[in-house]
């Protein structure tokens, strides 16, 4: 026997299967020996991916063919004699095997060389509510959840014509996780879609653990300690479905609730759904305000503290500003232990049982808060700033540009505190370095169209239009 291909002997199939599989171990895989027009048969799915009243009907229909009616082979018998939608014949065992792990119901005929997969998956899935971290104030509230084949349908409810190209790859060798590419062929770049596929093919790895994490540190290994974010991530599907119409290409993911898009820029990756969700005055304030407040977030602690380092600097009526406490612990410590302290109650919150979250809430904002100061660990200007800049950081829907900015807002506190004003400048000259020298994924400028310079394009980035073909 061919151990690349299938046998036309069921025994052997069988044997080679029941092997393979392990179907005496593993419980949830099930397998059956029927009567298929007076020729053995047998049937092979997982237990969880198939209803048991769609497979109770495939069994009483194959049961029910006649011996003269049973078709001379298995092209013939996928399309006569299966009222089924999607079925698929397959010889080889790599191909075989995938399908049924996959959850495709596998049909063997006694005689025939190849086997009959017919596709009732039906995975288990939650609803397509909003999503929590994606929320807009006005527009559609559905989101992407962890089964592909929904996500690929919300992104084709959107998107109804026939240049829409999603097309099925694979990766991790145990895994064999499903990627799916989505872009229009009319408008993507086809030179990097094919790097795209390329580097996908060449991922030789286990698994896709982390799901999309795993896959976007297998497509972009460069300067992996540039913290500013390669790809964009969202979990809406408009979003999603405006980046496609855009040119952009869409990756998703199966068992992953976002999709990722690349190539994306620094001016991408600020935008929000809320932008277009609203008249094109309004849309330009908030898109310019998370822009203001992205820079605030970085400057307004180092600032302070170089302030505070040289009083004479601080501008005539503003010397409410100083400290006017007893210092006891350095500022720049004082801002580092917030730092720490401001993720600890992130990560604290997002492991507290919603019916003790307030509670908790109300507690840590007294005792972190005003006890904090009243103790002599922290000043209440300190306080005040880094509650400014806890509470702005989630004014970007992106977690990693958030993060970017707080890893070079700490760099900036430390050479601040060490080095002074020189500090102070050459940590914004690293920030503008990291920014500047960061490249997409498909090698293009990461401030495009600020580098190189275009301002019809930079013009559409800062401020929200009216949409083409709308009347003045």
């Amino acid at each position: 026997m061919n151990t690349n291909k299938m046998s036309t002997s069921l025994a052997e199939n069988m044997k080679y299967l029941n092997n393979y599989l392990s179907v005496d171990e593993s419980f949830d895989i099930v397998y059956r020996v029927i009567k298929v027009g007076g020729r053995n048969a047998c049937i092979y799915f997982i237990d969880g991916f198939c209803k048991d009243e769609l497979m109770q009907k495939m069994l009483q229909y194959f049961m029910d063919i006649k011996e003269e009616e049973m078709p001379a082979d298995a092209h013939e018998m996928s399309k006569t004699s299966i009222p089924y939608v999607e079925v698929d014949l397959k010889d080889e065992w790599e191909q075989i095997t995938y399908f049924i792990m996959s959850g495709v119901f596998a049909l063997f005929i006694d005689g025939y060389d190849k086997c009959l997969l017919i596709d009732s998956r039906t995975y288990p899935a939650r609803s397509v509510g909003e999503p929590e971290k994606d929320k807009v104030l006005r527009g559609s509230k559905d989101g992407f959840v962890e089964t592909i084949v929904f996500n690929t349908a919300l992104i084709r409810r959107r998107i109804r014509s026939p240049q829409l190209h999603m097309e099925m790859l694979h990766a991790g060798n145990s895994s064999q996780t499903d990627i799916v590419i989505c872009y229009m062929n009319d408008r993507v770049d086809h030179a990097f879609l094919n790097k795209i596929k390329e580097r996908i093919s060449q991922i030789h790895v286990d698994a896709l653990t982390m799901n999309q994490e795993s896959l976007a540190e297998c497509l972009y290994k460069k300067k992996w300690y540039n913290p500013f974010p390669k790809f964009k991530f969202t979990e809406r599907p408009d979003t999603a479905s405006a980046q496609i119409l855009e040119g952009d290409i869409v990756i998703l993911v199966d068992n992953s609730p976002s999709a990722m898009i690349t190539p994306t820029s620094i001016f991408d990756i600020v935008e929000e759904a809320d932008d277009y969700y609203f008249p094109p005055i309004t849309g330009t304030y908030l898109r310019l305000s998370r822009f203001l407040i992205a820079i605030l977030t970085y400057f307004m602690t180092p600032t302070f503290l170089l302030l505070m380092q040289r009083p004479e600097w601080i501008p005539s009526g503003f010397e409410f500003i100083m400290v006017k406490e007893t210092t006891n612990i350095p500022l720049v410590w004082q801002f580092l232990l917030l730092e720490l302290a401001i993720d600890g109650l992130r990560l604290a919150a997002v492991n507290t049982p919603n019916m003790l979250s307030t509670p908790l809430s109300v507690m840590a904002a007294l005792v972190l808060g005003e006890f904090s100061v009243n103790s002599g660990w922290f000043n209440a200007e300190v306080m005040l700033y880094m509650a400014f800049v806890a509470i702005a950081n989630y004014t970007q829907a992106s977690y990693e540009l958030s993060y970017a900015i707080k890893f070079m807002r700490i760099i900036n506190l430390i050479l601040t505190a060490i080095f002074g004003l020189w500090g102070y400048i050459a940590a914004v000259i690293l920030l503008i370095a990291a920014i500047v020298t960061n490249r997409t994924v498909s090698g293009k400028s990461y401030i495009y169209p600020l580098i190189p310079f275009n301002l019809k394009q930079l013009s559409k980035r800062l401020f929200r239009y009216r949409l083409p073909g709308s009347r003045e």
